[in-house]
């Protein structure tokens, strides 16, 4: 090993250990103790979803498959969030992406005990690829960190087996058929043997409508995978469920 190569081994070792340590709330910055990422509070105020649809995993008000999945299930055979994509939870996310790294800890925290209970059979996680343009203007692909820290922590395989290989246009303002438009031939897969007869978890930040996983998804069952299936620390609540509640009152 050369002396270059020891320091830059050293310098990301001081580096992970930073990042273990914490010593204020990642969301209101209060002194923690026992290292913790967010304080109790805090943690009592994210807006957890405590009844889902049992497909894409939405919050909803009765049990029972949402009115969204009726109309259009998801690619992906079942999708799980942590949060509703609002509060403490969406500003965790953006400030994830707007360039504070750091947090993929906090959000692969509150994740895990969700993967635990809900994904127990999923043999391998993978994550979202960002072109490499993307991914060197932020610095980082949120969701490969997400799906790593997740993977030391189960001890699950993580497969790097895609990329993407074009910039598709903003989709914040696309509805599912849109932006399933704007991903079409977005994604590709290098490394297709390594799908078959796996059942697979894409690990991600956020769904909006499913259709960036769907996308992937669909790739990878027809490379061979046994099932493709969906994680996510928030997701944006299903339109329909506000316009229905509108009407009722």
């Amino acid at each position: 090993m050369t002396a270059k190569e020891w320091f830059l081994r050293l310098v990301r070792k001081l580096k992970e250990l930073d990042e273990a340590r914490n010593y204020t709330c990642d969301l209101c910055k209060r002194e923690v103790f026992e290292n913790e990422r967010l304080c109790k509070k805090c943690r009592e105020t994210l807006p957890m979803i405590e009844l889902g649809c049992p497909l894409c995993g939405r919050r909803v008000r009765e049990a029972g498959v949402c009115l969204e999945c009726k109309k259009q299930p998801l690619v992906v055979q079942r999708a799980r969030s942590c949060c509703l994509h609002e509060g403490g939870a969406a500003a965790l996310v953006l400030r994830l992406k707007k360039g504070e790294r750091f947090l993929y800890k906090t959000l692969a925290e509150q994740m895990l005990p969700l993967l635990e209970r809900e994904f127990p059979l999923a043999d391998a996680l993978t994550f979202v690829p960002m072109t490499k343009k993307a991914e060197k203007k932020r610095g980082y692909n949120q969701s490969r960190l997400l799906a790593e820290e997740l993977s030391r922590r189960t001890g699950k395989e993580l497969l790097d087996v895609a990329e993407k290989r074009k910039e598709t246009k903003a989709q914040k303002t696309l509805g599912r058929t849109a932006r399933e438009e704007n991903l079409k031939g977005a994604f590709h897969l290098f490394k297709r043997k390594e799908l078959k007869g796996r059942r697979v978890l894409i690990v991600d930040d956020t769904m909006t409508t499913g259709a960036t996983a769907g996308e992937l998804a669909g790739l990878m069952l027809r490379a061979g995978a046994k099932s493709v299936e969906l994680l996510t620390f928030t997701s944006v609540e299903d339109k329909t469920l506000h316009r229905s509640e509108k009407r009722k009152s």
